[in-house]
């Protein structure tokens, strides 16, 4: 059976590292603590004393004050780990954490995860192509050299990387290394891990290289890893769970995240606020409980993005050069039909072609499926039936040999929508608004992946609300947008009041909108 030690680097709140300490070493795991030099010595020999009679704990016997971005948390970290490799000849597996980390699963649950596969967990992508850094620097992070902290002297240390630019002394990484990049919370194998110990004794100039570069807790042991062991022996991921908000910050949890924390796939959490006391307590005796069981449907990503998500709309991608003159034609007319229940609008737009031989294609732009002719290429995928819709437009218009097409949109397209509208040609909408029962929603979420069948009720509960707004809230879109020749129709009207708007969007007779309005299981789900 697995046996962890855990590498804690922390700086604060004494209270709540004491707290984590017992728990975790309470089923016999063991914590290994490097506590801030720049944090009060009360602090510190507060942890210290009320740890001291713990023999599953100790603490790195050299402390330093740590800087974010700084070499200094790595050589925190190795100062940890070679006092818990000393210290706990039977751990098994070394599992780096944060003071804001607690455990999602119990500590049996975490031990048969360990058990199952003899790998390493650590994320390691290449520096360079893999894209894992979306803003900042860059390269300049290995090639210069960083001796100042970019937080607590900005002026300096851009000052300083100019001043190597201008001079050109940038330098090379080591030649027998490439370079990874990934989360610092990781799990090694007690093998890798004196594997590691053994290189930074063997390799200085590795240590020196490190040393001044940025960011180095996201490269050192990500580059070290890889390096030293078998690709097969490696699992690129982390077991910490944690979310990113828009500014490139660690999301927190709290009191209400429980049941969602419980879900995902992995043995940790990270951020726990530090106001979630209720939710620590849970978290802190569900390690203990080798009894629970654990339902995993890992929606917390997905559902994450969803929920942020819902305050950046309005934005829209900047027209390309090749389209913001193009036209559909100004003798052409497009008629949109949007409605959020795919399947009724799919019905009613081909009852409408069987009757009016209009020619039609459904979610065009949302549905790669969507049969459509070759168009050279432009039809092959969802992204370049986008960036180039207009063009696209005007070639099914050429296509189908027509000034009139009949074309379905989902209602979150609103910005697709304002830019047919711009276009010299007619452009029609009719929403088609529909009833949503829990049950639908409850569908719906599971559909796009927002929730799993073995999501729990109460994450189902909290999320309903949400998915409810947000259908209402697109609805609600569509008028703000003050389109002109705007029609809608409804579920609970009658099938005399549709056809009348029937029949002044697609300009056909009304008993003609009658047999559309009237189609067989319209609106049957």
């Amino acid at each position: 059976m697995a046996k962890i030690a855990y590498i804690l680097l922390c700086h604060k709140d004494p209270d709540a590292i004491i707290q984590q300490a017992e728990r975790l070493t309470a089923v016999g795991d063991f914590m290994s603590i490097h506590f801030d030099a720049r944090a009060r010595i009360e602090d510190f020999e507060r942890i210290k004393t009320a740890l001291a009679g713990n023999p599953n704990v100790v603490l790195a016997k050299k402390r330093i004050k740590c800087g974010w971005g700084e070499w200094s948390l790595v050589q925190a970290t190795l100062l940890a780990v070679e006092a818990a490799e000393k210290a706990f000849p039977r751990a098994s597996h070394f599992y780096m954490l944060s003071g804001d980390c607690m455990p999602i699963k119990s500590a049996h649950y975490a031990h048969k995860v360990l058990d199952a596969r003899d790998v390493d967990y650590i994320e390691s992508a290449d520096f360079l192509t893999s894209g894992w850094i979306k803003t900042g620097m860059k390269e300049d992070r290995l090639i210069y050299r960083h001796f100042f902290n970019e937080r607590q002297n900005k002026r300096l240390f851009y000052g300083s990387l100019e001043l190597q630019r201008r001079l050109g002394l940038s330098r090379s990484t080591p030649a027998d290394l490439q370079i990874m990049i990934g989360s610092q919370w990781w799990c090694l194998r007690r093998r890798t891990i004196e594997a590691v110990l053994a290189f930074c004794k063997k390799r200085p100039d590795v240590m020196r290289f490190f040393r001044t570069t940025w960011i180095p807790d996201e490269t050192f042991f990500q580059t070290v890893v890889r390096h030293l062991v078998p690709e097969e022996e490696l699992d690129s991921r982390t077991l910490t769970f944690l979310l990113f908000t828009d500014y490139g910050m660690p999301a927190n949890f709290y009191d209400d995240h429980y049941d969602l924390l419980l879900s995902q796939d992995f043995l940790f959490a990270r951020k726990i606020s530090p106001e979630a006391t209720e939710l620590k307590r849970r978290l802190g005796a569900l390690y203990a409980d080798d009894a629970a069981t654990f339902d995993i449907s890992n929606e917390g990503q997905r559902m994450h993005s969803f929920l942020t998500g819902r305050g950046r709309v309005g934005r829209r991608f900047a027209p390309r050069f090749w389209e913001s003159e193009a036209s559909l034609g100004r003798d052409r007319e497009l008629m949109i039909v949007t409605c959020k229940k795919w399947h009724v609008a799919k019905r009613l737009v081909n009852k409408a072609r069987q009757v009016t031989n209009l020619p039609a294609i459904e979610y065009l732009f949302n549905e790669e499926s969507t049969g459509l002719p070759d168009l050279g290429g432009i039809q092959t995928t969802l992204e370049k039936r986008m960036r180039h819709r207009r063009a696209l437009m005007r070639m099914l218009f050429d296509y189908y040999e027509t000034d009139r097409l009949l074309i379905c949109v989902d209602p979150s397209n609103v910005d697709l929508m304002q830019d047919f509208y711009a276009d010299r040609c007619t452009t029609k909408l009719l929403e088609i608004q529909c009833e949503f029962s829990d049950d639908y929603l409850i569908g719906h979420a599971k559909r796009v992946g927002l929730a799993r069948d073995s999501s729990s009720p109460a994450t189902i509960d909290r999320l309903l609300p949400t998915i409810r707004y947000d259908v209402v809230f697109e609805s609600d879109r569509l008028r703000d947008a003050d389109f002109p020749n705007f029609y809608r129709i409804h579920q609970n009207a009658s099938a005399d009041e549709n056809a009348v708007t029937l029949a002044d969007f697609l300009e056909i007779p009304r008993d003609a909108a009658y047999e559309i309005a009237t189609a067989d299981h319209l609106y049957a789900d």
